[in-house]
């Protein structure tokens, strides 16, 4: 039982051709049919030359790649304001704009520090709803673009933008027969500065955050055993916190940030249990002679998910911290896995595979009041769900063309976008909470 879990554990680490980080890059595969128009004016430049990145193309490539807004090219622009008193909402409802943005970086030669001031327009009210001056370095300039996304995203939606979290993933790189190296990494939400985090000959695998960012936890085999780690992101520092006989794997931190649950097999077959992060103390919360496997939370922290196979085919199961009998919460399905709630707490998202005949496994979402179903995907192999901290994308692991890749969804299907590796495969994504 135990080679059968870790073989197909290991089936999600798939090994590429490159020794180089797995930088991604985004692809935009499908949007809505009316996205929201919107021209995003060149920032301009004051007190010296243009350093860095250039904020108005990462705002434009923010509010396009979720698929709800189209950019207006600058070529196609009557006129390129960077301040209130130059805006004539005339020209912008002539080009059929509903929003506009514009700005201005100031940066004082030699200096690394900027001042970027940008204001947010409603074209069809002749409004300003909102503008402000935000100040960093010029390393810093991505991410204040980010944060100018996420305000713009949310005046016009209503929902926090997540345009400056950041992901997890696993790369696996093929240098010869005998050597692999695996790799944990951490990159922008677009697949931009890779940061290679953990890095082994031996596998790594379920990379998971900490609820404040800081920290992650992983499964590494360096010691030729499954054992779960924690690290610091900052420092690096890490530390081993299990040692147990047999299956250590799939740690993922309670929304408090007290509790890790994990699978163990060290009393018998794989079971849930949920270790106290401050006194190391473990609570068996499952206890089944079949495999019990990829535990996840619910909200409140006092609740775990789960996948069982203790009626002959994987269905997700709920139970609380304090035990008790299981709930099963899918039926309907031949093979469901892997389940995690959106932040509302009633819609479940996991993998599926509808029939025995079905060969494909779709990522899809499960509503626990109306038990509707709606299927987000239709590549065929689709695993490792992680749900954007605003609930508005899912991103998940796929195979294209014998490679592995990233993929996202939005929860209502409409909108998709792609992140292949430039360099190989990668797996398990892992999508952070909103960072500070």
């Amino acid at each position: 039982m135990i080679k059968k879990i870790f073989h197909m554990l290991l089936l999600g680490v798939v090994v590429s051709q490159s020794v180089a980080a797995a930088e991604l890059n985004i692809e935009i595969t499908q949007g809505v049919d009316n996205p929201i128009p919107i021209a995003v004016v060149p920032f301009t430049w004051q007190g010296g030359i243009a350093l860095g990145e250039e904020i108005d193309r990462i705002v434009s490539a923010d509010l396009q790649q979720v698929g709800e807004f189209r950019a207006l090219s600058p070529a196609n622009m009557l006129s390129m304001p960077d301040e209130a008193s130059e805006v004539y909402f005339r020209d912008w409802r002539i080009l059929a704009q509903d929003y506009l943005l514009i700005g201005k970086v100031n940066h004082s030669p030699g200096s690394q520090l900027v001042q970027v001031q940008y204001e947010f327009f409603d074209v069809t009210r002749e409004q300003k709803l909102v503008g402000e001056m935000l100040t960093g370095s010029i390393d810093q300039l991505r991410d204040i673009a980010h944060e100018i996304s996420n305000v713009v995203y949310e005046q016009v939606t209503g929902n926090r933008g997540a345009f400056s979290t950041e992901i997890l993933y696993v790369s696996a790189q093929f240098i010869s027969p005998e050597l692999t190296y695996y790799r944990i990494e951490k990159a922008d939400y677009d697949g931009h500065r890779s940061q290679v985090l953990v890095e082994s000959q031996e596998p790594l695998m379920s990379p998971a955050w900490s609820p404040d960012g800081r920290q992650i936890a992983y499964l590494s085999f360096e010691t030729n055993l499954p054992r779960i780690y924690i690290q610091e992101i900052a420092t690096g520092e890490r530390r081993q916190i299990t040692d147990f006989p047999g299956i250590n794997s799939s740690p993922v931190w309670s929304p408090d940030g007290t509790k890790l649950a994990m699978v163990l097999s060290k009393d018998g077959s794989p079971d849930v249990y949920v270790m106290d992060l401050m006194t190391s103390q473990l609570t068996r919360l499952t206890d089944h002679p079949r495999a019990e496997t990829e535990p996840s939370w619910t909200a409140d922290s006092r609740s775990v998910l789960f996948t069982s196979d203790r009626t002959g085919q994987p269905q997700i199961y709920q139970v609380p911290i304090t035990g008790g009998f299981p709930e099963r919460l899918t039926f309907d399905c031949f093979y469901c896995a892997k389940g995690r709630f959106l932040p509302d707490g009633k819609n479940l998202v996991h993998v599926r595979r509808d029939t025995r005949e079905d060969n494909s496994y779709s990522i899809a979402i499960f509503n626990i009041d109306t038990q509707r179903v709606i299927t987000l995907t239709d590549t065929s192999l689709d695993e490792s769900p992680s749900v954007a901290p605003n609930g508005s994308m899912i991103m998940f692991a796929t195979t294209v063309n014998g490679r592995g890749i990233l993929d996202a969804v939005s929860i209502d299907g409409r909108v998709k976008f792609r992140l292949p590796s430039s360099q190989g495969d990668v797996r398990e994504p892992s999508w952070s909470p909103f960072l500070n």
